[in-house]
């Protein structure tokens, strides 16, 4: 039971300060099931990181899925599923609830002007976290570099791009 309140409250959390979608919330889901609670090793958050790439919906919901998954079947994960999602359906009620009451202030535009640079840092520095455990080797940073590159640059379909790096992983590993 102790784990399932905890499960409930570490998602919350996460759902709660995760401002900027999935990516932004990755230094904090590292830090909550990695360093905190110890329910899963660096490697195994890039695993999560990635199936949670491949597959349809949010990070933050595949990734308490998961976990809660993984840490207590399937009560675990409905319960981190829901904890994950709860502070945003919150939130998103209060604004729409007061919307009209609010919108043309310029003290919620500042605050948005303030939160957008907060987000591109925390996307940033999950981006640092997962390529410090990502690139292992020479060849991996070549794999990296060149499907950004024709992500990027030359309009490489990123499921073609998913695919190509599975291959070359399968390949060259």
């Amino acid at each position: 039971m102790a784990v399932l309140i905890q499960l409930f409250i570490t998602f919350f959390k996460i759902g709660a300060f995760s401002f900027g979608g999935g990516y932004a919330m990755l230094p904090l889901l590292e830090e909550e099931v990695i360093r905190n609670h110890a329910w899963m090793t660096s490697s195994e958050f890039i695993d999560i990181f990635a199936i949670s790439e491949m597959t349809p919906g949010p990070i933050a919901v595949n990734a308490a899925t998961f976990l809660g998954f993984r840490v207590s079947g399937i009560l675990g994960a409905a319960i981190a599923t829901f904890a994950v999602i709860l502070p945003s359906f919150i939130i998103i009620s209060i604004i729409f609830a007061s919307l009209s009451k609010f919108k043309n202030s310029k003290y919620v535009a500042w605050i948005f002007e303030g939160i957008r640079p907060i987000v591109i840092g925390l996307i940033l520095a999950a981006g640092i976290t997962v390529s410090q455990s990502s690139f292992v080797d020479i060849k991996s940073v070549l794999i990296a570099i060149s499907l950004f590159y024709g992500v990027t640059f030359k309009n490489l379909n990123p499921i073609i791009a998913i695919i190509i790096g599975g291959v070359l992983g399968v390949m060259l590993y």
